[in-house]
């Protein structure tokens, strides 16, 4: 196995704690009421359209259209979304200073509004520690389209057998896995030590 030398990050829910349960959980009172909302309105596929580069106006609009009576809890999507993010997950961004300390390459791979990227940025110093980032909406696609993952490697010269690749979405381990990364499917910042330190990378 080729030593490592490079640890590719996801950012939300990896780095950063990013839910809409933050603003939701303020509108619907309901468990049953907030699930069907994100089932059948502001879904995971919708947002993941705009992580893409659909326009947040172009995606809101959409949606007030198919459903008018819910415009007030469709524009707070977005019109709250600084209050989704919950704040830096602490013991991941300990392991990054570590992993800076020791000089590795570390690169950011997220799917993540265009529009709403540069919020995290003036909030989170750390999010300016890579050596470079992707951001899927800057580019107009998203994981797990493998050619995201390759523009990556393309653009950072990285070698696939010699990285890291960190997830809290499995699904997005996929494509790393079958390029050649070193997938770890991240549950906790706990977890992902271990299996750094089994890696020998801490």
């Amino acid at each position: 196995m080729a030593k490592i030398d490079t640890v590719v990050f996801d950012l939300g829910g990896v780095l950063i704690d990013w839910n809409p349960d933050y603003v939701f959980k303020t509108i619907f009172r309901k468990d049953d009421e907030l699930k069907k909302f994100y089932e059948e309105i502001c879904t995971a596929d919708w947002n993941e359209e705009q992580d893409a580069g659909r326009t947040i106006r172009e995606g809101t609009d959409l949606l007030i259209k198919q459903f008018p009576d819910h415009e007030a809890n469709i524009r707070a999507f977005y019109d709250r979304w600084p209050e989704m993010l919950g704040g830096p997950i602490h013991g991941t961004v300990d392991i990054f200073r570590q992993l800076k300390k020791k000089k590795y390459k570390t690169y950011a791979l997220t799917n993540w509004s265009a529009e709403t990227f540069p919020i995290a940025l003036d909030k989170y110093v750390f999010l300016h520690w890579f050596d470079g980032r992707l951001v899927s909406g800057e580019h107009k696609t998203r994981k797990p389209f493998i050619g995201f993952y390759e523009t990556l490697i393309e653009r950072f010269n990285i070698n696939p057998s010699s990285a890291v690749y960190v997830d809290d979405n499995a699904r997005n381990l996929e494509p790393a896995k079958k390029l050649g990364f070193h997938p770890i499917h991240f549950k906790s910042h706990e977890q992902f030590k271990s299996e750094l330190e089994a890696l020998a990378v801490l």
